[in-house]
């Protein structure tokens, strides 16, 4: 039987692919066999026509907050979270070896990265700042055709996939910054005694104080709110599907939690409980 099969939204080389590997490296110890999307709605897709076992997907950043289509996409596709992977970002400015970086009069990169690097591209102000649709991409098209004078920004990974030389490590702005991945994996089991996370998604009455009432039963039984999300539902106006993410200490407190809010919420839906990463 071979590597398992994981759609990322990206190119080989990709961020995507890095946590691929943390989590089924760590977890399988074997590398999985990565499979290309073009978009996030991509993952589901190939998951659906069985050309990919897994898929890992990005939903939020500790600069740039929320991927706020992922969250719809969670709630769309009835595929559980069965874990995360938080992820160092690192950006690093590279291109073809035996260059320096006065060389460079073009980089070329995801726009996310343009934003997450412009301190650093300031002060070299003879670069020109290219947007491209992948930080792996454009680390690929500069090895593929032969591209000199052009540098891309990317992942170390990028850099050792395609042969190219790395002119300046970590040049973020923020060192500071993760992202948070999902796997989305239907042929894992987590067992009980290992969940201490789970996301959920519900509505709620249009009335005064109903998430007031969810979120103190919450705090009675312990469970830590670590993140809420808010997103507007169509054709209802000023009412919300809220996504929430809750980790705890203990998987029957979580229950009998769940058994009190329950009736307080409508729409219920567990998008996945699993393992916190951290």
């Amino acid at each position: 039987m071979g590597n398992k099969k994981v759609a990322i939204q990206g190119f080989s080389g990709c961020f995507h692919e890095q946590a691929a590997r943390m989590f089924y490296g760590e977890r399988e110890g074997v590398c999985p066999e990565i499979v290309e999307c073009a978009t996030f709605d991509g993952l589901y897709s190939s998951m659906n026509a069985g050309q990919a076992d897994a898929a890992i997907m990005a939903i939020e950043n500790t600069v740039s907050g929320g991927l706020l289509p992922n969250f719809e996409l969670l709630r769309k596709y009835d595929v559980k979270i069965k874990g995360e992977v938080f992820l160092r970002i690192r950006q690093n400015l590279m291109a073809l070896p035996g260059q320096t970086i006065e060389d460079i009069r073009e980089v070329r990169t995801h726009y996310m990265a343009i934003n997450q690097t412009r301190a650093f591209f300031s002060e070299y102000p003879h670069i020109r700042l290219v947007e491209s649709e992948d930080t792996a991409k454009s680390a690929a098209d500069i090895a593929r055709e032969g591209l000199r004078g052009i540098g891309a920004v990317a992942s170390e990974l990028a850099a050792e996939l395609y042969g190219l030389e790395i002119l300046k490590p970590g040049i973020e702005t923020y060192k500071q910054n993760f992202t948070r991945f999902l796997i989305l994996d239907d042929s894992l089991q987590v067992p009980e005694q290992e969940i201490d996370k789970v996301s959920m998604c519900f509505t709620l009455p249009h009335k005064s104080g109903s998430l007031a009432q969810v979120l103190t039963i919450l705090s009675f039984y312990d469970m830590n709110l670590t993140r809420i999300q808010s997103l507007p539902i169509p054709g209802r106006e000023w009412q919300y599907f809220f996504y929430v993410d809750i980790k705890f200490d203990s998987y029957e407190r979580y229950r009998q939690a769940l058994t009190a809010v329950r009736p307080l919420m409508e729409d219920l839906n567990i998008l996945g409980e699993y393992r916190a990463a951290i």
